[in-house]
């Protein structure tokens, strides 16, 4: 599909909800229902150095801007196809001596593209960025006072050309950002590394259980000729079927929380009460507070609280230890806990399943990858019984948790983990998108070894030994903690 290409959709009253995107044909799991460029995007603060200002890749050598210093490229090609948007901000950067925080610089970037493109709205926009939701009305008074002085700041960076610009129209573009920013990723999607607007994807309203997902396609640029490069942009991806004149929904929270602290942070974050079948009936909130039965009896109301108080102080001191890099220390406390939490919390109760995520992702980047695999599996397995099949997290972790087990030596359970999770990245990623293609490799050489396997188990363990002991371990990447799992994003 054409980045811009709405005909499919269309805008209509949505009740309490407002304005809401309803589908005018039929679309199956997969389907990109529509693509939509950036309106305008910007890398994270912390990251300018590291990210690519023009298609928010990763690269260890990027080059920078040499008038302002402060913009960095891949190379002539992605500073070239960025000038337009960095052209404005090159001059105010200079003038001003730095540049100012990354809320700062979207909200300039989005005043200049409106100032280039007038009132003129095009057709593949079905709404203005006046016309967007900023929730003024609805900030705390510290937010309300971050506000004022993020408009400060922004009209002595604009200066002398910020009368342009009202008070209202400034402090409206600074609301909209505040609860309409989406997330950017990386090529891999696997670190935030930007924010950027996409005003019809903000039309788009959020259910706990969506038919739709969104991902970054960070677009091409590598072919020699220009024709074939293609802009980063958001797709919004059915993840079941849906008929003509259904409404399309996304999550904008991660679904591994209880209703009601799902709907908390949907009221501070976004300023709606969330009325979700999911929600208004508890749908899975007694899968996540589960606790084990033995003989139809539960274990007593004052053990439950007490391993679930060890889990929640378990997970505070984990954070602190993670953070001074004390992996060793991690793994401890994650298996005291286990230990505790074993004969009483189900495999599906959320502590737990954050204990199993932590431990698993911390053996295997030790290289404990027997041990490693038997918890993801646990984990997987829970996470089975809570996410919807197509969810992009479920994907994810069936990938991490099938390579734990490839790595433990266990390629038939790592086999199918691999393909489950190739299935669902395909209708939540696509099939160019970075992380498909890797999976797609790993189910062939999985694959290919698998039956290598089955003809004979000894000579494949010997070949398998072989090649490891004639290539360097491959060390698997320093656990993050920080995955994508919220669709906008909200300064801290």
């Amino acid at each position: 599909m054409t980045a811009g290409d709405m005909d499919k959709v269309e805008v209509f009253d949505a009740g309490s909800k407002g304005r809401g995107l309803k589908t005018k044909q039929d679309f199956w799991s997969g389907d990109v229902v529509f693509a939509e460029p950036a309106y305008a995007a910007v890398v994270f603060d912390n990251l300018i150095h590291h990210v690519c200002h023009g298609c928010f890749k990763k690269q260890a050598k990027l080059q920078r801007c040499m008038q302002c210093k402060f913009a960095h490229y891949c190379d002539r090609t992605c500073q070239k196809a960025a000038w337009t948007e960095h052209k404005s901000e090159c001059s105010a950067i200079r003038n001003h001596g730095k540049a100012p925080s990354e809320s700062i610089r979207l909200a300039s970037r989005i005043l200049w593209r409106m100032r280039r493109e007038g009132a003129l709205v095009p057709e593949d926009r079905l709404l203005s960025i006046e016309d967007l939701q900023d929730h003024l009305d609805d900030l705390s008074e510290a937010e309300k006072k971050q506000l004022n002085l993020d408009v400060e700041v922004f009209q002595r960076y604009w200066q002398p050309k910020a009368q342009e610009f009202s008070m209202e129209s400034i402090s409206h573009i600074f609301g909209v950002i505040n609860c309409n920013g989406f997330t950017i990723s990386d090529q891999r999607g696997l670190q935030a590394v930007g924010v950027g607007l996409f005003p019809n994807l903000c039309l788009v309203n959020h259910d706990c259980w969506p038919n739709c997902t969104v991902m970054l396609n960070n677009g091409n640029r590598d072919a020699v000729n220009s024709m074939f490069h293609t802009q980063m942009r958001i797709e919004l991806r059915a993840t079941m079927q849906i008929k003509a004149g259904e409404e399309l929904m996304v999550s904008y929270v991660d679904f591994l929380s209880l209703s009601a602290e799902r709907r908390k942070s949907l009221k501070e974050q976004y300023y709606f009460d969330c009325s979700c079948e999911h929600c208004q009936k508890g749908i899975k909130d007694d899968l996540m507070q589960a606790v084990k039965e033995e003989d139809g009896k539960k274990p007593p109301e004052e053990t439950v609280t007490e391993v679930i108080e060890v889990s929640k102080t378990t997970l505070e001191k984990v954070e602190k230890e993670r953070q001074e890099g004390s992996w060793a220390n991690v793994v401890k406390l994650c298996r005291a806990c286990l230990k505790k939490q074993e004969p009483v919390l189900a495999d599906t109760n959320l502590y737990k399943l954050k204990i199993l995520s932590l431990i698993s992702e911390v053996l295997s980047y030790l290289q404990h990858f027997e041990e490693a695999a038997d918890y993801a599996k646990q984990m997987v397995e829970g996470y089975q019984k809570l996410y919807h099949h197509n969810n992009a997290q479920l994907g994810m972790a069936l990938m991490r948790a099938g390579v734990t087990h490839w790595h433990a030596g266990r390629i038939e359970p790592g086999h199918a983990m691999i393909c489950q999770a190739y299935g669902i990245i395909l209708v939540t990623h696509g099939p160019t998108h970075p992380i498909s293609k890797d999976l797609e490799a790993m189910r062939c050489q999985t694959e290919m070894e698998l039956r290598m396997f089955k003809e004979n188990e000894f000579i494949y363990y010997q070949m398998r030994e072989a090649a490891l002991q004639n290539q360097k371990m491959q060390v698997m990447a320093q656990p993050a903690g920080n995955y994508i799992k919220e669709l906008f994003h909200r300064r801290k």
